[in-house]
């Protein structure tokens, strides 16, 4: 079908890279990624695939904005404060790029809807801020064989991984297989965080998701990408598959997505 004049004046820095080219952005306007989360890490992540041309975001988040927020969901403005983020988010991403069709999901992630809200897509972003909606969005992603980015931020530093079922690589089980205590995700939700670092993170994410979507470069498949803003530095930790995994070892117990106990 080809891209169209304004397209092509759009995407003409992709267009220009050998490994993208026009049938790489004709791949990107074709994707779809189903992005849980439209906050810290949602902001910088929907932002820069919007402006990429990815062709269809499903943004879910079911929170309604605060100002505490503003401090780094750099997707709303104060005008937004007590508003559903995914509106803000919406009106921000639209205006950025109209080739983009928006699917925007004013709910929570939960094992009731996680499996429907990532279908249809070709990839999952986990943006989320909380222990047990990361894990559920590992099973539901594994289960369902696609691939998934997730990230975290916590005070000054980040970590980002990708996994991709489709290859028998490990899982975000593998790399944690205990997760933390109920009192330990509730200290680490109310933890501070640098404005920055979800920006950072984020841009990573958005990054691997793009390579996903396009089929280039190197994914951090098996590889844990941790960034810590005061030294500063960025540094690679491989992990490998666990063969005694819950989720996708030998004997696999877990044969549905369902929250980790003591959450949410």
């Amino acid at each position: 079908m080809g891209l169209s004049p304004d397209q092509s004046r759009r995407y003409e820095r992709h267009v220009m890279l050998p490994e993208i080219g026009e049938a790489g952005q004709e791949r990107l306007l074709a994707s779809s990624v189903a992005m849980i989360g439209a906050g810290g890490l949602g902001s910088p992540v929907g932002i820069y695939l919007a402006a990429a041309g990815v062709g269809r975001i499903r943004a879910v988040d079911g929170d309604r904005l605060e100002l505490s927020n503003l401090q780094r969901q750099i997707a709303h403005g104060t005008p937004d404060v007590g508003r559903p983020k995914v509106e803000s988010f919406g009106e921000t991403v639209g205006r950025l790029n109209p080739d983009v069709e928006l699917d925007l999901v004013p709910e929570r992630a939960s094992p009731d809807n996680v499996l429907e809200l990532t279908e249809g897509h070709d990839l999952v972003l986990d943006c989320t801020d909380n222990f047990p909606t990361r894990y559920l969005m590992n099973d539901a992603a594994r289960l369902a064989g696609k691939p998934l980015v997730t990230g975290a931020i916590l005070a000054y530093a980040g970590q980002v991984t990708v996994v991709r079922p489709e290859t028998g690589a490990p899982c975000y089980r593998c790399l944690y297989p205990t997760p933390p205590g109920p009192k330990v995700a509730r200290e680490r939700s109310f933890a501070g965080v640098l404005g920055v670092v979800p920006g950072v993170i984020g841009t990573v994410m958005a990054t691997e998701a793009l390579k996903a979507l396009l089929g280039i470069g190197e994914a951090l498949v098996g590889r844990l990408l941790v960034h810590d803003a005061l030294e500063p530095s960025f540094r690679i930790i491989r992990y490998p598959a666990d063969p005694a995994c819950a989720l996708c070892g030998r004997d696999p117990a877990i044969e549905r997505p369902a929250w980790i106990p003591g959450g949410p």
